[in-house]
Parts: structure tokens; sequence; C-alpha cells
């Protein structure tokens, strides 16, 4: 099949939706409690010297039709999240998983409810809005040695392009546990990742045990959008990796992941 040929989603049951998450949560807690010994931590007592990459994204974003309190209690998550994962040391051999650390997000443990989005619809959740802390990261990992093991991004793009300064499809989702933003070190250096939230942004910084010695452009090829027989829109690109030595200024590309998505607005109406 043409991999820009994308089928009309499948509307699913929810006992079916229900049942399958909670078999798919179970088996990746199984897989944790057997890797316990693998996974990063974090060690209040190590701060690296040497930064990567630093980013920032804004949090509170007015979207069409979503509610701004949704975006005010994502704040509330992000930061319950962000205490169990700021100041976390990846050393050598090491992966980092976000859920991992970040547990179940519930309304006992203080997380509110936020945006989500589910087969393509906004819908309100329990820890909803967490994907930005997904694509903060994910973005910061495409711009070092750190190796992505598990990303997932949404099968929909459900907002137009404002003010977009990163490629389309640079983010990574987050549903608990099974859709999760995995890295793993294989590098000889340890990494530490520190966030933090100000008035206006989402702040991220990766730091490691030495000076870089490489530095990373991600940039996209093949973007696209196509009308598919069914009558919606789907939107596609390919984005690259892009690693120059600062040694000796060899260059190295990397396709990271190819992205196709159905579109729920239509392209051809004026933003």
């Amino acid at each position: 099949m043409d991999s820009k040929a994308l089928p009309k989603p499948i509307k699913r049951s929810y006992l079916r939706s229900v049942i399958g998450r909670e078999y798919f949560t179970l088996k990746r807690q199984f897989e944790w409690l057997k890797d316990s010994n693998s996974f990063a931590r974090c060690d209040t007592n190590i701060k690296l010297d040497h930064s990567l990459i630093r980013h920032r994204s804004f949090i509170l974003r007015p979207l069409r039709d979503v509610e701004m309190y949704l975006q005010h209690n994502k704040v509330t998550n992000l930061r319950l999240a962000i205490e169990r994962i700021d100041g976390v040391v990846i050393r050598p051999g090491e992966r980092f998983s976000i859920w991992r650390m970040v547990g179940r997000p519930t309304a006992r443990r203080g997380f509110l409810e936020g945006l989500v989005l589910h087969n393509g619809k906004i819908e309100k959740g329990i820890g909803g809005g967490l994907c930005q802390l997904g694509n903060l990261i994910y973005w910061m990992a495409l711009h070092s040695p750190l190796t992505v093991t598990e990303r997932y991004r949404h099968g929909f793009d459900v907002f137009p392009d404002i003010n977009r300064s990163i490629p389309f499809a640079c983010g990574a989702t987050l549903a608990y546990n099974y859709i999760d933003l995995q890295l793993r070190n294989d590098t000889k250096d340890t990494f530490q990742l520190n966030l933090w939230i100000d008035d206006e942004y989402l702040n991220g910084e990766l730091m490691s045990s030495r000076p870089a010695e490489d530095k990373f452009e991600i940039y996209e090829t093949d973007h696209l959008i196509k009308m598919q027989p069914w009558g919606g829109y789907t939107r596609h690109n390919r984005i690259w990796q892009r690693r120059t030595s600062l040694i000796d200024g060899m260059t190295e590309e990397k396709l990271v992941t190819e992205n196709h998505a159905i579109m729920m607005y239509n392209p051809l109406l004026a933003a």
C-alpha cells in the first residue's frame, strides 16, 4: 500500500479500549519490575556542568474550542511530574522512562483534569497535558548522543500550525504507561536532565559530564498534505538528524522518523 494512503480511523468500543489499556499497563509494569536495575534515578548529590541543549515551550497557549482552565490545570500536572524527574542522572548503559519516574497520574496524587486527545477528539482526563513534557524531552534528546528507544506521536494532526518553530511531528505523546518516551545512554558519558517552570514557559536543560563534541540539527523533508479517498486529509513528512563533529567537522545524517497523521481540520481554510 502507498505509504501516503492512510485508512479511515476505526472507532473501537469503550469496553475494548478499557480492557486493552489495562492489559498493556500491567504488561509494562511487569517489564519494569523485571529490569528495575537498568533505569536511571534522580541523584541530588550530582550536578553536571556542561550544557548540551536548553529548550522551552509556552505553557498557556490558547487553543480553539479548548477551555482555558484545562491549560491552567496542565501547569499543576506538569509541576507534579517535574518533581519526580528533575535532576535525573542517566549513567552509561542506563535507561530513562518518563512514566516509570512519574507514576500513574491520579486525582488522589493531586493531578487535575486536563486536555487529552483520544481518536483525534479533544477530551478531558486526569493528568492531561503531560504530552508537553514528552515533547520537550524528546526534542532535547534529538540534540544529544542519547538513543531514543521508545517514542510515539499522535496519529492525528489536531490543531493548525500557529507560530510553529520546530518541524511538524517532532513531539512525543504520552498515555500511562505503555505509550512512553524512553531513552538509553549508549555512551561513556553521564547525562542529567533539569526541568523547571516559570511564569510563561516549561523549561528544560540537558547536561553532560563532558563538553559537547558534536552539534545536532533537526530538519524535515518531504512535507506533504494529501486528500484521501475516504474524504479526509492527511499530513506526512520525514524528520532527519544531522550530526556534525566539533573536532574534525565530519557530518553524519540519519533518518529519525517518517510521520503520517490524519488531519482534524481543513488545510484549505485560513487559520
